[in-house]
């Protein structure tokens, strides 16, 4: 069953229920009101009616007085009035039904018999329409015997009648409501159902590797936030498969540069080196160099597969992070002196030693200065210190190069990212270098300005592991 069936489903159960039980309470209440107005009315005129006879005939005799009497009850009341004996023997009826009639099984009669008011309702046994009779007690003034009864009945044909046109009414309005209210059920849960659909069958597309699919927000709902997220999601997705594609365009790249060179070298080797030591010599170098780099490739991928899965562990030792700077220099120096650009170290003396994995820690620094060297001009500089602030240590690497677009910034450190697609490298160094600080629990920061330089400070905590 679809969602839109069982909305309306439910709807329409809870709106039937409620307008069943609301057209119930409206007509027994309607009833009850009528039926009761009509009684109180009664009762009205027959207790000024026995009032009357206790102020002024109480001491003549009922049964000779009954047609004074019957002529007086009757001349303000259009129902019928009956004046009885105390017996239950009928005297006079206001509808010229003959004397000495018995009327003691009439329940209303036996109530009034007996000193008190008496209300009884059902059918007329002449005409067979439906009556509502109020006997009254007359009593004595002085002691409260009671000398008779007078009884008003009245016909409820009209009543029920129009109890009848009321009750048709007021299903009439009944069956308007759920008529009205279906509808407006069946256009709400279409404004639901239809966002709903949008979703699955973009969903639907996306499950089948359609991502540059977007799902219309058509309000400003919880579905419309949903419809929000799965487009960014499919955004999101789709860039990553663009940044996967091109990592494994530029990783195959990468690969293929050092292959073909081993691969010529050796075909050069193999045809000319055995005479030539200097071409021999030459080329082992450029072998191992691009071997070298071959090997690099591979271990940084190896290294983002196990990050990637928290399958790595970190060695952890004490590290004096002075020492490390300096080895720093003392590696990357040369390269940067070829390279025309400065590379100063600088540290405090107050560093303190850390636990930490020391050559998880240089792979940190090798990525970023390299990163550095790479962008950064002949002329430049490149300045790596440290120094304590507030319980952590800070490792701070600034150059001077190209720096980074501000929209780039956050995007860095995401895997297979490059700023310049054609620029070597995986595009991994950074993912695995704030990977590596992350499992030391520090944190990685990198801020730039194009044009002017980058900055990357590393926050260390001094802690025992």
């Amino acid at each position: 069953m679809s969602i839109q069936k069982r909305l309306v489903g439910s709807y329409m159960v809870v709106i039937c229920l409620t307008v069943l039980i609301l057209e119930i309470f409206l007509i027994a209440s309607v009833r009850f009101y009528y039926f009761h107005n009509v009684e109180r009315i009664l009762n009205n005129q027959a207790e000024l009616s026995a009032s009357f006879f206790q102020q002024y005939f109480d001491e003549e005799d009922l049964e000779t007085q009954s047609d004074r009497l019957l002529q007086g009850f009757a001349h303000n009341s259009d129902a019928q009035v009956q004046i009885i004996a105390p017996s239950g023997r009928l005297l006079q009826d206001s509808n010229g039904l003959q004397g000495n009639v018995s009327m003691t099984e009439y329940p209303d009669v036996q109530a009034a018999i007996g000193g008190a008011p008496g209300v009884w309702k059902g059918k007329d046994p002449l005409t067979h329409e439906p009556v509502l009779a109020v006997s009254y007690p007359l009593k004595e003034h002085e002691n409260g015997m009671t000398l008779g009864e007078v009884r008003f009945v009245t016909s409820l044909t009209a009543t029920l009648h129009t109890l009848h046109q009321i009750t048709v009414l007021l299903i009439s309005v009944g069956i308007l409501v759920i008529a009205i209210v279906t509808v407006l059920g069946l256009l709400l849960s279409w404004t639901i159902t239809r966002s709903i659909k949008d979703l699955k069958q973009g969903a639907d597309r996306m499950t089948e590797g359609d991502f540059s699919i977007r799902v219309r927000k058509r309000y400003q709902d919880e579905l419309g936030s949903l419809a929000d997220t799965l487009n960014m999601m499919a955004a999101r997705i789709l860039k990553s498969e663009e940044l996967k594609n091109d990592f494994i365009s530029s990783i195959s790249h990468e690969l293929r540069t050092p292959l073909t060179s081993i691969k010529g070298w050796v075909i050069t080797l193999k045809s000319s080196g055995r005479d030539n030591k200097l071409l021999l010599q030459e080329g082992l170098d450029i072998i191992e160099s691009e071997g070298d780099r071959l090997s690099h490739l591979v271990d940084e991928l190896l290294d983002f597969s196990k990050l990637d899965n928290g399958r790595i562990a970190l060695e952890l030792g004490p590290v004096d992070l002075s020492e490390l700077l300096r080895h720093m220099g003392r590696q990357l120096g040369p390269r940067a002196a070829r390279q025309g650009v400065s590379l100063e170290i600088q540290t405090g003396e107050d560093l303190p030693l850390i636990q930490a994995d020391v050559n998880r820690l240089k792979q940190v620094l090798i990525n970023l200065l390299d990163n550095s060297l790479k962008f950064t001009a002949p002329g430049g500089q490149i300045l790596l210190h440290a120094h304590k602030d507030q319980g952590k240590v800070v490792i701070c690497v600034e150059d001077t190069g190209i720096g980074i677009a501000e929209e780039e910034l956050a995007r860095v450190v995401h895997k297979f990212y490059k700023a310049d697609q054609h620029a070597a490298g995986s595009g991994l160094g950074l993912a695995i270098s704030d990977q590596i600080i992350r499992l030391h629990h520090g944190e990685l920061r990198i801020s730039s300005t194009v044009g002017k330089g980058t900055t990357v400070h590393i926050f260390l905590p001094v802690l025992d592991y």
